[in-house]
């Protein structure tokens, strides 16, 4: 094979069919869309329109309940303060409150807290006071000799 016998499949290359370009393209004057209506106008999809057939997404049950007023928490796990107590990023001798984890840069914002969870190994002794915490996370910083309060979630302002 030479390199000026090279070319396509058959059937590989169409061309685009150019629509409302005369009558005798096959194609002109209403383009395949038909005579007047809705459809037959430019700029419109009827997305989920299945020509008065029950649509899809009304067809499917409806499954489970959102709650309107849960509560949203940042989630800490302690491997993540270890890396920030040995970074120097958080103070392990004073009191690590919830305001210092948003300082240091470990939470983005509180939401309606900070729960702490027990992924990863915390061997730095610190005193945590959180809103919420995991029992083994609890287990975890008491055994490494620090102290792990949970506060009262705040009141949501009503």
């Amino acid at each position: 094979m030479k390199l000026h016998e090279l070319r396509d499949n058959d059937g590989a290359l169409q061309k685009k069919k150019r629509v409302g370009r005369g009558v005798g393209s096959g194609k002109g004057k209403t383009a395949g869309r038909g005579i007047k209506g809705q459809k037959s106008r430019s700029g419109v999809a009827i997305n989920g329109y299945e020509g008065g057939q029950m649509p899809l997404y009304q067809r499917l049950p409806k499954r489970g309940f959102n709650k309107p007023n849960r509560k949203k928490f940042a989630v800490v796990n302690l491997g993540l303060i270890q890396k920030f107590v040995e970074a120097g990023k958080l103070d392990a001798s004073a009191e690590i409150s919830e305001d210092a984890l948003v300082a240091s840069g470990l939470v983005r914002r509180k939401l309606d807290g900070v729960r702490i969870l027990a992924k990863g190994d915390i061997s730095a002794k610190v005193k945590l006071s959180v809103t919420g915490a995991s029992k083994s996370a609890i287990a975890a910083v008491e055994k490494a000799g620090g102290t792990l309060t949970v506060t009262a979630a705040p009141a949501a302002a009503e």
